[in-house]
């Protein structure tokens, strides 16, 4: 029990992250969400050329609601905007728009950390759910203590997920300020700066997830064999 206690330390630094990335996003899209771009576009015009650019008129772009909602659906080729991002010519609005709409563009290339992700969805959505159950009943019910080192297995690939989930989050962002340089819709150093930053911001979440993720795994490990020991 002291041993199970005493791991809970190794989480601190990835709470700190996770407070920190959380408090970046949200000031960074308050900043530039009040920020317009000069070219007048909306998150929409932006997504429509990005993927029209790329060949893609097949894909949709419709508005979806909720506040950061914004997302692409592989699955019926839709890149869905928020709101606060169809409608708005912000440049935290063009920086998420673009994004989004990378992932289309990821989609269509078959770029394979996207098609990792992908595959990895249904057992990573089963890990992350059963993993920790399947620990903790390990922990606490001897007779049946073999599910800890069960829970620790399916609980990895939940964490895989997480890993594999960063170059894709980083590519998609890399698309985006290229798209929005290069086609001219942001012009502006400081416009582009402010696209930096949103973007930026949002990828230091996944980081911070992946490292909630993996530290999260290995308290789970020094748990198993202090139980063994």
């Amino acid at each position: 029990m002291f041993l199970f206690d005493y791991t809970i330390i190794l989480l601190i630094p990835a709470i700190i992250l996770t407070v920190y990335a959380q408090a970046k996003i949200s000031g960074a899209y308050g900043r530039y969400s009040k920020m317009r771009s000069s070219s007048g576009a909306t998150g929409a015009d932006v997504a429509r050329a990005l993927l029209n650019e790329n060949g893609l008129y097949d894909v949709q772009v419709e508005q979806v609601a909720g506040n950061l909602t914004d997302h692409y659906d592989p699955r019926t080729h839709v890149v869905r905007l928020s709101s606060g991002v169809y409608n708005s010519t912000s440049i935290a609005a063009l920086a998420v728009a673009a994004h989004e709409t990378g992932h289309a563009v990821q989609h269509a290339d078959s770029y394979v950390p996207l098609k990792l992700r992908s595959a990895f969805v249904p057992v990573a959505s089963f890990g992350s759910q059963a993993g920790p159950i399947l620990i903790l009943l390990g922990i606490f019910l001897q007779p049946v203590s073999f599910l800890l080192n069960i829970g620790i297995y399916v609980f990895a690939f939940a964490v895989l997920f997480q890993i594999v989930t960063l170059p894709v989050e980083y590519n998609a962002s890399n698309r985006a300020l290229a798209f929005l340089g290069d086609s001219g819709i942001i012009k502006d150093a400081e416009e582009m700066t402010g696209a930096k930053k949103m973007l930026s911001a949002a990828a230091l979440t996944y980081v911070a997830a992946a490292l909630t993720a993996i530290l999260t795994l290995l308290r789970f490990v020094l748990i198993a064999q202090g139980r063994d020991d």
